[in-house]
């Protein structure tokens, strides 16, 4: 006999027997005349024909680099592509279920939201001084006139445009401020 036998090769190759069996079959084996298995080339066939994920998974390995360096041709750099693919779609999959459950949202949408907010509030607050001008300058006559015991009249334009004016610079510092989402 020449070359190994089924079980030799088994052995030799960390396959099992009927894996053995189904590369020959399948011709991935270099065979001697006599039938028996010429390892060396029997080895480099099956490593151009295999997948190479499938034959870590054969032999019964799962991690990717135990203690080989990859380069050209070798194994190793397809299981690691392999392996940062599944990373990344599980990746993927997750920041989808987040997004369903509501935790993620669209950052263009929330930035949207974010400036409309901020519009409406100085809206209302540019509005404000129009709305209780003449209601603070009656109250603070009252009060005037109840301190002093003299009748005392607080124009309501310009209660107004002091308002307005004190308004206008809180808004300017607030619109100094940034939101950042990240």
């Amino acid at each position: 006999m020449e070359g190994m036998s089924e079980r030799a090769y088994a052995a030799h190759s960390g396959l099992s027997r009927g894996a053995v069996q189904k590369a020959r079959k399948n011709g991935r084996l270099v065979l001697f005349a006599d039938g028996s298995i010429n390892a060396v080339a029997s080895d480099a066939r099956r490593g151009a024909m295999t997948d190479p994920d499938q034959q870590m998974r054969s032999r019964g390995g799962s991690s990717v680099g135990e203690g080989v360096a990859s380069g050209p041709g070798d194994s190793t750099s397809y299981l690691k592509a392999r392996t940062a693919l599944t990373v990344y779609q599980a990746q993927e999959r997750q920041l989808s279920l987040q997004k369903k459950k509501g935790v993620l949202v669209d950052r263009a949408r929330a930035e949207t939201l974010v400036f409309r907010l901020a519009r409406q509030e100085r809206d209302v607050w540019v509005t404000w001084p129009t709305r209780v001008a003449a209601l603070m300058a009656a109250q603070l006559s009252a009060e005037m006139e109840k301190a002093s015991g003299t009748p005392v009249t607080i124009e309501t334009a310009i209660l107004q445009r002091v308002l307005e004016t004190h308004v206008r610079e809180q808004l300017g510092a607030l619109a100094d401020l940034r939101v950042s989402l990240e």
